[in-house]
């Protein structure tokens, strides 16, 4: 589940978002590796077992044993649930992070449900048969995104995970909020968010300003996948950040 992408120096740490996989990460690793050691891991559900209790804690408990054997404090760089993921861990464990990267996530979705979502992707028309039919149904950047986490097979491109856990993580997002675990952060952080954005109006700003160590950015023209629809962008302002974290 944890990837060694190679590199020396600081270790650096990506985390995918709800339904990626490491392969998400794929066209920015080479680019990570200037500035460290770079390792990309499977979150638990995503083509491998789930934790018995879909708690966002214990995908975070599952994090901290997968990367039990780096040593040296990480620099967590996230997306989605990712982001969610990664300060998390740094509220828990904050000497095993430098610094921390959270793209396109907030600490509170009450009231939100998934269950359209859920059924939109039941409804989807798999397997996909090859790599064109996913581009085509799902457009360019999210057919990238998916083709990096489907699980390719002798009919073609599947889930790698259920719908069910992916809709039960989701579910609980929507039943509570995480803005003491975002407030227990020291780290460095940057905060990503697209402009046509999935998180509740105004959280990012605020999570930026009760923070006395971050800063916060709006790429402008991105959506969810702001890392791939404008890589350009996110790699400024990643590079930015990390020349002056380490």
């Amino acid at each position: 589940m944890l990837y060694d992408e190679g590199g020396t120096g600081v270790p650096i740490l990506l985390l995918h978002g709800l339904m990626g996989s490491a392969r998400t990460w794929r066209a920015h690793v080479p680019w990570l590796r200037e500035f460290g050691h770079v390792y990309t891991v499977d979150a638990a559900g995503h083509g491998r077992p789930a934790p018995a209790e879909l708690r966002t804690e214990a995908f975070v408990a599952d994090l901290a044993a997968a990367t039990a054997d780096i040593a040296e404090p990480m620099i967590v760089i996230g997306h989605s649930m990712g982001g969610l993921h990664g300060w998390m861990f740094a509220a828990e464990f904050p000497r095993r992070v430098r610094a921390l990267v959270v793209e396109d996530m907030a600490p509170d979705f009450r009231g939100r449900t998934a269950s359209d979502w859920a059924a939109m992707i039941s409804a989807w028309p798999q397997p996909f048969p090859d790599a064109r039919a996913v581009r085509e149904f799902f457009g360019p950047v999210a057919g990238e995104y998916f083709l990096n986490s489907f699980v390719a097979g002798p009919d073609g491109y599947r889930l790698h995970g259920s719908v069910e856990t992916f809709r039960a993580i989701s579910e609980e997002w929507g039943t509570r909020e995480f803005w003491s675990q975002w407030r227990a952060v020291r780290a460095p952080a940057l905060l990503v968010e697209a402009e046509h954005t999935i998180t509740p109006p105004g959280q990012m700003r605020e999570m930026a300003a009760t923070h006395p160590h971050a800063r916060y950015v709006r790429i402008a023209g991105a959506g969810h996948l702001a890392h791939d629809d404008r890589p350009e962008v996110y790699r400024a302002q990643v590079t930015e950040f990390l020349r002056d974290s380490i």
